[in-house]
Formats: C-alpha cells, structure tokens, sequence
C-alpha cells in the first residue's frame, strides 16, 4: 500500500473511532470513509517561494463562526494548473514554524467543501525544503472540521488564496 493510500485509511480510522473526531454519533454509524479524488500526481509539486519579509505584520483571519485567528504572511508560491498559472499564499504562525495553506478553488461548493480545503505541516502534504523550496502535495488537501459539524470554527481562506482553476485533488465534500 503506498504511503497516500496508508495516510488516507489512517484519517478513517480515525474519524469513524477516535473520541475527538469531529463525526457525531449518528455520522459515525452510517460513516464507510470519506469521499477522496484519484491521486494526481501533477499536484504533488517542489516549488519555489517567494519569502515576504520577516517583518510582515500579523494579520486576522476570519473563522467560520466570525472569531479571527492571528496569522502572518510568510511566503508565495506559484504553479501551473493544467496549462494556468496559480499562486497561493503560505501562512505561519508568529514563530514561523507551523506553515498553514487554506484555499478555494474551482471545484470548492460543487465537489469539494464550499469554504475551502487545508494544507498544514502536521500531516503530510506541506513541507518546507529549506533552500526557498516547498513541497506542496494537493494529494493530502484536507476538509476543516467545520465541514462536519458546525461547532467547530475553521479559517475561511483568505481571497488571495482563491483560485480559479480546479484543484481536482485531496478530500472531496462530506456527504
């Protein structure tokens, strides 16, 4: 089994039986996995980022229940999507440790989560290569927890980070 395939069975598991899934009980009975794109090898890229400057300001992203996290622009990448130029903004936390990617894109309210998906450097997916490379793997693009249950509040991508191409990879909606 490769390792997307492990990693996707593993996210299962854990939603079906973990006590902090965000799946309530009744999801939880009728739960046979989460719905997943075909693996795109096109979208697992090593791309370059432009690295804004160490003194970028803080800035509030918007929540899906109107609270505002604290997050600093921490770099650009840009790519092609099936022939389109497409770039999207990482975010970190003050440290510059924890990267975080939220984004829209074309498929976003029609096949996948209408508020966006996530790439984080908790799970596999968003790396920092060092050298002003980052490995960006759409593969691993994951639903918040508010696409499952409304009392969670998620960070609703910020508009620099819609796209309008269709990035037709990671987890598709819940239904």
């Amino acid at each position: 089994m490769d390792e997307l395939t492990h990693f996707r069975n593993e996210i299962d598991q854990f939603m079906e039986f973990h006590p902090q899934s965000p799946l309530d009980e009744k999801q939880r009975e009728n739960f046979d996995g989460l719905a997943y794109f075909e693996p795109n090898a096109a979208l697992d890229l090593i791309v370059p980022v432009e690295r804004f400057a160490s003194t970028e300001p803080m800035i509030e992203m918007e929540t899906s229940t109107g609270d505002v996290r604290p997050y600093r622009r921490w770099g650009r990448i840009t790519f092609e999507v099936n022939g389109e130029s497409a770039s999207l903004t990482i975010y970190s936390d003050v440290y510059g440790q924890e990267f975080f990617l939220p984004f829209r894109d074309a498929t976003s309210g029609k096949e996948t989560y209408g508020a966006g998906r996530y790439l984080d450097n908790s799970r596999p997916g968003l790396a920092d290569l060092g050298n002003g490379r980052f490995k960006i793997d759409f593969n691993y693009s994951y639903n918040p927890y508010c696409a499952y249950n409304p009392h969670y509040s998620c960070p609703l991508p910020p508009r620099e980070n819609w796209l309008s191409v269709p990035i037709r990879a990671g987890e598709k909606d819940f239904t």
